[in-house]
């Protein structure tokens, strides 16, 4: 692939990934851990979902005072055409990593807010307007 062919290629990639709504986004990775058999068990239990996304925090603190952090420009990682490629990179560079382990907090809160139905893009909405109208650090020390 030549650079050009690259650069339309992560013009394209970034355009479809800009254009979703944060629902969008958590629909597909509820279809994904759906497919991968993450929710065979009907209905989930909350309180481990819940935990998952505590332990995925957890892993998060570690890598942090591991200094564990990506030092590679997302977009190249992203930009690999080819899925062999593009697993070797981001195994090599990314997996573990604090940014790693944000991405997977995120993806179980978007997980968890899709299997209950949840319009998570319209509560960030409201909590943070609720949040601009509230005084200092909310009114607490910290």
């Amino acid at each position: 692939m030549t650079t050009e062919e690259r650069e339309v290629f992560n013009r394209v990639l970034k355009k479809r990934i800009m254009e979703k709504s944060i629902n969008e986004i958590a629909k597909e990775i509820y279809q994904n851990a759906k497919d991968k058999g993450f929710h065979d068990d009907h209905p989930k239990n909350i309180g481990e979902m819940l935990m998952l996304i505590v332990s995925e925090v957890s892993e998060a603190l570690e890598a942090d005072r591991k200094a564990q952090f990506t030092d590679i420009n997302m977009n190249v990682v992203n930009g690999w055409v080819g899925n062999e490629d593009f697993k070797l990179s981001f195994k090599d560079n990314v997996k573990d990593t604090f940014e790693d382990e944000l991405a997977d907090v995120m993806i179980r809160v978007m997980d968890l807010a899709s299997y209950k139905d949840i319009d998570l893009e319209a509560h960030i909405k409201a909590k943070m307007r609720y949040n601009s109208l509230r005084e200092q650090k909310h009114g607490k020390r910290y």
